[in-house]
């Protein structure tokens, strides 16, 4: 297995947000982790599938009926 692995700032950096959201997705088991002994990594697949399951497609606009 040759895929990066990402740390707790480095998934938060990509997701740009602070680092208490990716431990509360690990505490809360809604994204698959790695433990390195104390330490805890998150496969970079994991993250883009995560990121791809999250994403929301706009709704394109009805047209009135006239």
């Amino acid at each position: 297995m040759s895929e990066r692995l990402l740390s707790v700032p480095e998934v938060a950096e990509r997701l740009g947000t602070t680092q208490r959201f990716p431990r509360r997705l690990i505490a809360e088991r809604r994204i698959v982790f790695v433990r390195v002994g104390r330490h805890v990594r998150i496969p970079e697949t994991t993250l883009n599938d995560f990121i791809t399951r999250n994403t929301v497609v706009p709704v394109g606009r009805r047209r009135r009926a006239a």
